[in-house]
Parts: structure tokens; C-alpha cells; sequence
């Protein structure tokens, strides 16, 4: 059943005892507020097929005894290889190279890339998709560079890793950035104009490879209009996002750029993923409305459910 804005804000969830979502649904205060408010209201569980929750007010969600639950596992391995592509695209030209030659024009000359190995490839977040993505990058000969200050020292050290205290140093390190934090008031156009006039533009070896950013994350943490601005400038050499501020993504500065490369937030799409999204989600429901949500799943894990769980039924 499709809902319209005007029907959550009113309340209109309260019949539910579990919602399932994907990321363009947003659970505002407000929503949970007004559906919990209905007499009798059955909520008690918001389910997100998929990993970011920056669409669900987890505070909120807490305070009316809401539990949430996401699918944190299935989609890891599809975003890492994404977030790849997008990497070996931006050093071998191949989203330009394409254009070009349909166009009739045969810029080999102009299309002089760069190899991967031995540049740093520097991690904002680096949970399981940044852990996926840093295993690859180290097997093609790249140094491993992290920002994550809620990870355990012995991640780093299994890795080999360099760890950075502020972001600042990771971008003074690298060469390439590879964006996997979650969109917060913190977080949010974190990497901005002046954050990417750090980039040292050449690698520990001596190539004059630039500057190269992906962010297969979440939209909002970079200032797109100051990054438009620094491949304008040639300071930023090349830009590949998967996820924008805004979604869909419309007219954007970005585009004006020929070395701006896009995706349409596919990083999950993948046959095995959406297989996996669907398993793990469906166990994780059923799990939680009998009253014991998987620890891995449960995301706002300092709620208190006010609703006696019945046994769920397949």
C-alpha cells in the first residue's frame, strides 16, 4: 500500500506492526510522533532493506519504542565493486574514452591514465564496505590510508594500515579518497572545496597521477558545488559519486564536467544483492516482532520496546 506524505503525517502507519523501506522514504520525528500517538497504534518496528538509516530519526524512534532494523551484510559485496569500478575508471579515462569514441574522435593521445598500485587510497569510514574495498586495493599494490575514529585499533593493524586522527591528514596523504561514512550533522559536506585543496595531487612513487575522489556512500557528505568547483579548477582531476544530496539528481554543476563520472545510487543493484536484501531483511523482521532482533540488524539499540512481542508468523 503506498502512502502519501499527508497520510504519515497523520498517522497513517498506526495499523502496522513493521514497515519495510528503502532509502527514499523518510521516518521523521513527526511520522513516529503522530503514529504512535493513534490509539492502539501497532507500530513497532521500521525495517531498512539496505544499510544507511540517515532516512529514519533513530532518536525518535528510541523515545516512542520503536525498534530499527537494517540489512547490513548483503549488500557489501556489490558496493565494493562498484566503488572499484569507479576507482579503475577514474585512472584508465574509460567513462571520457567511451564518450570520444562515439563521437568519432580517437584521443589516444589525450587518454594517458595511471596505474593503482603504489598510490594511497585514503578511507573515510571504514566499516565492512571500507574493510571490503581496502582487501582489493591492497592486492593491487595500494597503500591503505584510514579515517574512522570508532574503529578498533586491531582493524588497522590487520590491514597494515596508516591511521590518521583528523580527515585533514587523510587528504594531505592521498591521492585517491574513497568515501563510506554515514550522513550526520558532522559528517555533512565534510569534504568541501577547501578539504580537497589538501590533495597532494602526486603519489609516494613520483606520479603526477592528481587527484581522484569516489564516494559510494551516502549523498550530503560531499559539497557538490564546491567539488564542481575544484574540477573546474583542475585542482580535483577527477569525481565519481554513486549517491548525491539530492535524489534524484537533477540539473548539477558536476555535469559540466568532463571528468565527472555518475551512477544512479546502484550500488546495491545487483541480482545477489537484492537476493541477499530481501533473506536478511525478512529474518530480521521475523526475528524482531518474536522479540529477539538480531544484535547485527538492531541499529538503535538503546530502545526498549513498550510492546509485548507476540511469536511472529511466516
Amino acid at each position: 500500500k503506498k502512502l502519501t506524505k499527508e497520510e504519515l503525517a497523520a498517522g497513517g502507519l498506526a495499523e502496522y506492526d513493521a514497515i519495510i523501506i528503502r532509502s527514499a522514504t523518510k521516518i521523521s520525528a513527526a511520522v513516529l510522533k503522530a503514529t504512535t500517538a493513534v490509539p492502539g497504534s501497532k507500530l513497532r518496528l521500521v525495517a531498512r532493506a539496505g544499510v544507511g538509516v540517515d532516512n529514519v530519526d533513530l532518536k525518535a524512534a528510541s523515545a516512542v519504542g520503536v525498534m530499527v532494523v537494517n540489512s547490513p551484510l548483503s549488500a557489501t559485496n556489490s558496493v565494493v565493486e562498484l566503488a572499484l569500478a569507479h576507482l579503475l575508471s577514474q585512472a584508465r579515462m574509460i567513462p571520457r574514452a567511451d564518450r570520444s569514441l562515439r563521437e568519432g574522435k580517437w584521443l589516444k593521445a589525450d587518454l594517458t591514465g595511471h596505474e593503482l598500485a603504489g598510490k594511497n587510497l585514503g578511507f573515510i569510514g571504514f566499516g565492512r564496505i571500507g574493510q571490503g574495498l581496502g582487501r582489493v586495493a591492497k592486492a593491487l599494490g595500494m597503500n591503505v590510508h584510514v579515517y574512522d575514529p570508532f574503529l578498533p585499533q586491531h582493524v588497522v593493524d590487520a590491514f597494515g594500515a596508516t591511521r590518521h586522527d583528523t580527515v585533514e591528514d587523510v587528504f594531505r596523504a592521498c591521492t585517491h579518497i574513497t568515501v563510506h561514512a554515514f550522513l550526520s550533522d558532522k559528517t555533512k559536506h565534510m569534504v568541501n572545496e577547501q578539504m580537497i585543496s589538501l590533495m597532494p595531487g602526486v603519489a609516494p612513487d613520483g606520479t603526477k597521477c592528481g587527484n581522484h575522489i569516489v564516494n559510494c556512500g551516502r549523498g550530503g557528505i560531499i559539497d557538490e558545488v564546491g567539488a564542481a568547483a575544484a574540477l573546474k579548477t583542475g585542482k580535483l582531476t577527477s569525481l565519481a559519486l554513486d549517491v548525491f544530496e539530492k535524489e534524484p539528481c537533477g540539473a548539477s554543476p558536476l555535469f559540466e564536467s568532463q571528468n565527472f563520472q555518475g551512477s544512479p545510487h546502484v550500488g546495491a543493484s545487483t541480482i545477489e544483492a537484492q537476493n541477499r536484501v530481501g533473506a536478511e531483511i525478512a529474518m530480521a523482521v521475523l526475528a524482531a516482532l518474536d522479540g529477539a532482533p538480531p544484535p547485527g540488524n538492531l541499529v538503535n539499540k538503546d530502545v526498549h520496546p513498550k510492546f509485548a512481542p507476540p511469536k511472529a508468523k511466516m
